[in-house]
């Protein structure tokens, strides 16, 4: 904003990198960096026919300025439309239609457009698909598990908001869940409850992959319940996995009175296998999940869970974007669970 005074940003980001007002052109980059727009475009377009060193030189400056490769110029999009990219790592899942319906609802109201796209739960298809899809839009909002130092050469300077993945990040916008506080909120209400012999039920995941564990156990430790690392099965996120893990669970611990299950899906195949073993629920054994999954109202007894508000999630994201696009980067948006008490508590 002009005249306005340049303050150092907080996350120690450089200030050429945060407060661009219109899209840097090829020129900009090589005024800046003092060699011809011909060099520039053979450096950003990996040509290989300059000097490494010139071509590491105007990268550099390139991303220090935010230039991106005009989209209009591939005739990709129109000009004139603000477009988002969207990764998630699963469509299957009940959880991200409510997160992506969240965002296409936010980008609507500014007349945004957004491309979704998926990992599909590989891991190994993250940066590729960063790449692929950043090269089509204004700005990207991803679950992503790569640190920023392995995002960075694949984002090409396109402004990124990381949903979910802890408070680890000075370089981007961040959406962050408080998973932490909803293991607490679950946990102290089956203390409550009084259970003291609980078991966990955890699953691997692009966000924060150790929360759950964490807060589990140290809620454990201090509450003095007779609780470690054994009282902590990995399963696979579906409702399969769920009543595989929570067998179990049952089978190393048979007088565990509790079970925190990684989300909803792994809570209802649990459920689901406590029945088949006649594990009555919640007599015998209490059920917290975890999403607030709106097909949960279908479980008999309703589950216990805590609920997480997807499409506020999204709307948060998008308004992430907002900030960047306008050359600020925001500080973190934070999202907390709220503890729905049903039947299966």
């Amino acid at each position: 904003m002009a005249g306005q005074r340049e303050t150092e940003d907080p996350r120690g980001r450089d200030p050429l990198a945060t407060r661009p007002v219109k899209r840097v052109t090829l020129r900009d980059v090589a005024q800046a960096a003092g060699v011809s727009h011909q060099t520039v475009s053979r450096a950003v377009n990996g040509k290989g026919e300059i000097d490494p060193e010139t071509q590491r030189r105007v990268l550099e400056v390139a991303r220090r300025l935010r230039y991106r490769p005009s989209r209009f110029a591939r005739g990709l999009v129109r000009p004139d439309v603000v477009t988002v990219g969207l990764i998630v790592p699963d469509v299957v899942n009940p959880f991200f239609p409510e997160f992506v319906a969240g965002v296409i609802s936010a980008a609507d109201e500014r007349d945004w457009q957004v491309l979704v796209a998926s990992t599909e739960n590989d891991r190994s298809r993250e940066l590729a698909l960063v790449r692929s899809l950043g090269r089509q839009v204004d700005a990207l909002v991803g679950y992503l598990s790569h640190p920023d130092k392995q995002l960075e050469p694949y984002l090409e300077s396109v402004p990124l908001v990381i949903v979910d993945r802890g408070l680890d990040s000075s370089t981007h916008a961040l959406v962050h869940v408080d998973t932490a506080s909803g293991v607490r909120a679950g946990m102290h209400h089956l203390i409550e409850k009084g259970h003291r012999r609980i078991g966990l039920i955890d699953c691997e995941c692009v966000c924060d992959p150790v929360v759950r564990r964490r807060t589990f156990l140290e809620v454990a430790a201090q509450h003095a319940l007779p609780v470690d690392d054994r009282w902590v099965v990995m399963g696979e996120q579906s409702p399969a996995g769920g009543a595989a893990a929570f067998e179990e669970l049952q089978t190393t611990f048979p007088d565990i009175t509790a079970v925190f299950a990684f989300n909803d899906l792994v809570a209802m195949g649990a459920l689901r296998a406590a029945r088949r073993l006649g594990v009555r629920v919640p007599d015998d054994c209490a059920l917290v999940g975890y999403d607030g999954l709106s097909i949960t109202d279908l479980v008999d007894p309703p589950l216990t869970t805590l609920h997480l508000d997807k499409r506020r999630l999204g709307e948060l994201a998008v308004h992430q974007v907002d900030q960047l696009l306008t050359g600020e980067l925001p500080p973190p948006a934070v999202l907390t669970p709220r503890l729905d008490i049903r039947g299966t508590t």
